[in-house]
């Protein structure tokens, strides 16, 4: 039986976002902001299908929730640890796995560690959980020392993760955190830049706590199978940014050639480089663009979250986006892209009201047939504008066919099981299946889903 992970659909939440949290905490009063997650949210996460929650960051934090104060806290601007406690057994109980962010790669300059050597200095015993520490040098803070900070912000401090002691602090958090709320999993931020050994021992820790528990990171560049490959069983996953590119370029460049190739590249059933692997695939998430700003034309939201569910991968919905919301990063304000938003408001006044429903749909044939999450992939025909592939397993095949074209468009797919019968997802009628092929008719900007009859 497939680990709950494999099968899973994924919502993303940025919390300090959606909640309307100050983007820059004041004071250490609690806020119970996340109240309304576990009241509203929850309910509608289950009625989109969805089975299980990336949310974060919840650390304790000062500003965008990365720059850490006290890992075994919940970030007093969305609430308290009982908060956080209601919303994972609500979860449960709706059967949604909840995964958070676990951002190991630096801390905040208020973290203890960081705060003991600006006190002490030399005499710190914290001088090794540290990248670069010197005392010759400066920041741009004053503190008469300097350090390595994380891609030059120097208010994220990059941790010594090849010290050992660093490791074990961390990986007590990590069970603290299974222990207290009762986490089913950890995405961890900037997994490209943490220690292949704190990875490996993670894995390992977090197995015998809790056999299924899942590792996923955030990898932006580089081979994939490195962390999750045969022979370096790091992480059970990472997000696919390969392919998060080319879902929405090969829609505003009619070439549905970049998005077959990256996939003939990831999966074909004959030498695909993550063939087997279970990759995090994202359409929008907190750090780029929402897809309803990516796309010149907004209708081709309905195949692009077409292809998210039925490609290989593990599908992933950044919260609002399943109402087609825009928004765009102004210059290195990631703000637009994480908004404040009222459920309520965006279910009766949605920007594109017939994507959520086609969302549900698509969720609803995943769960049905197992050949969604588990089937190999086989390519069946591509063209600029209109694609098919299948997705078979031993006693299933789900085929889907896209359509980037303003105009509708009438195709012939080869069948690789000739013999079977065959209609559209969500209907009786069955298709016609002549010597090997289904013909059949494409929306514009639509898709199709044809499963056995």
């Amino acid at each position: 039986m497939a680990a709950w992970y494999e099968t899973a659909e994924f919502y993303h939440i940025y919390p300090i976002g959606l909640t309307g949290a100050p983007r820059r905490r004041e004071s250490d009063e609690v806020v119970h902001r996340m109240d309304t997650l576990t009241r509203e949210w929850l309910p509608h996460i289950e009625k989109l299908g969805c089975s299980a929650i990336y949310i974060g960051p919840l650390f304790d934090s000062t500003t965008h929730g990365y720059d850490t104060k006290d890992y075994k806290k919940v970030d007093p601007r969305l609430g308290d640890q009982e908060d956080f406690k209601s919303f994972v057994e609500e979860a449960h109980q709706r059967g949604i796995k909840v995964v958070v962010d676990g951002v190991f790669n630096h801390t905040g300059r208020e973290f203890f560690a960081f705060q003991d050597i600006q006190k002490n200095r030399e005499g710190s015993r914290y001088q090794g959980w540290y990248k670069g520490i010197w005392f010759g040098g400066n920041t741009c803070y004053n503190d008469g020392f300097s350090y390595e900070a994380w891609r030059n912000c120097y208010e994220l401090v990059n941790l010594n993760l090849q010290n050992q002691e660093v490791r074990d602090y961390l990986l007590e958090v990590i069970e603290f955190w299974i222990d207290t709320f009762d986490i089913d999993g950890i995405r961890l931020d900037c997994a490209d830049c943490l220690d292949f050994e704190f990875m490996h021992q993670m894995r390992e820790r977090t197995e015998r706590k809790k056999q299924d528990f899942w590792l996923m990171g955030e990898v932006i560049h580089g081979d994939y199978a490195r962390y999750i490959g045969d022979g370096h069983q790091l992480l059970h996953s990472v997000t696919n940014y390969e392919l998060h590119k080319g879902l929405y370029s090969g829609h505003n460049d009619h070439n549905y050639f970049e998005i077959a190739h990256t996939i003939r590249r990831e999966f074909d059933e004959n030498g695909g480089i993550y063939k087997g692997m279970k990759l995090y695939t994202f359409v929008d998430n907190h750090d780029v663009d929402r897809l309803a700003s990516k796309l010149t034309v907004k209708e081709n939201q309905i195949p692009v979250y077409t292809l998210l569910y039925m490609l290989p991968g593990i599908p992933s919905i950044y919260y609002g986006s399943e109402f087609g919301i825009q928004g765009k990063k102004e210059g290195g304000n990631d703000d637009p892209l994480r908004p404040q938003l009222a459920l309520d408001e965006l279910l009766e006044q949605s920007p594109y009201p017939e994507l959520m429903e086609h969302i549900k749909r698509l969720s609803h044939v995943r769960r049905e047939h197992r050949a969604c999450f588990e089937g190999r992939y086989r390519e069946l025909m591509l063209t600029n504008r209109q694609y098919a592939f299948a997705r078979m397993s031993e006693d299933d095949m789900v085929i889907t066919a896209v359509n980037n074209d303003e105009a509708e468009a009438v195709v012939s797919i080869p069948v690789p099981d000739g013999g079977a019968q065959w209609k559209e997802a969500g209907s009786d009628e069955q298709c016609l299946l002549q010597d090997g092929r289904i013909q059949i008719s494409i929306p514009a900007n639509g898709a199709v889903i044809i499963v056995k009859a």
